[in-house]
């Protein structure tokens, strides 16, 4: 097992992994039997393919949601891949009322300009906090080699950012790597 003796993590994006979006073809269609046709919900919740659930579930891992979906993730797509509600790395808290100086808020003000300026994804800092140190693979559609590096100089622990297409969404061959990833590193 890993020296904290605990799984490693595994935070996962929606939109793009679980929700495929930007081909010209159309994507299948799932029914799950779960939602109101006249509830108004969201049309893409039924691009989901609920065989995800089974898989991601059966991962040497600790699944947390790091989405723009937050909460809601748990309410509506949880149920679709027959999981349970999962903890939800939260937004990155703003830095501070404007034309106020001083303490944190300039400090962060700062950190976010320098993390615009660098490209380095809004999600990377707060998932690198919520890991603590904890092995983790990042699955989202948007993660780039700036987001490796940056992770690489400020995450103790081994990390595998893993970008998925959003066109494709998770796919047998993204598994493959998750899978062998934990692999190793469980066993390292």
């Amino acid at each position: 097992m890993t020296r904290t003796a605990q799984p490693p993590l595994l935070f996962l994006d929606v939109d793009g992994p679980l929700i495929p979006f930007g081909a010209s073809h159309p994507y299948p269609l799932y029914e799950t039997g779960l939602a109101d046709p006249n509830s108004g919900e969201n049309p893409l919740l039924a691009r989901i393919n609920p065989r995800h659930g089974p898989r991601l579930a059966a991962l040497a891992c600790e699944l947390v949601w790091a989405t723009t979906w937050l909460e809601d993730a748990n309410v509506l797509v949880a149920p679709r891949l027959g999981l349970p509600p999962l903890p939800v790395v939260g937004l990155p808290e703003p830095s501070g009322a404007v034309g106020v100086s001083g303490g944190a808020g300039e400090a962060g003000c700062e950190e976010e300009e320098e993390d615009v300026r660098i490209g380095l994804h809004w999600k990377t800092r707060p998932v690198v906090a919520w890991a603590g140190g904890r092995p983790f693979v990042w699955v989202d559609d948007e993660i780039t080699e700036v987001d490796r590096g940056w992770v690489a100089a400020h995450h103790p622990g081994s990390a595998l950012l893993h970008r998925v297409d959003p066109r494709r969404g998770l796919t047998g061959g993204d598994y493959a790597v998750v899978e062998g990833w934990l692999r190793r590193t469980v066993a390292g």
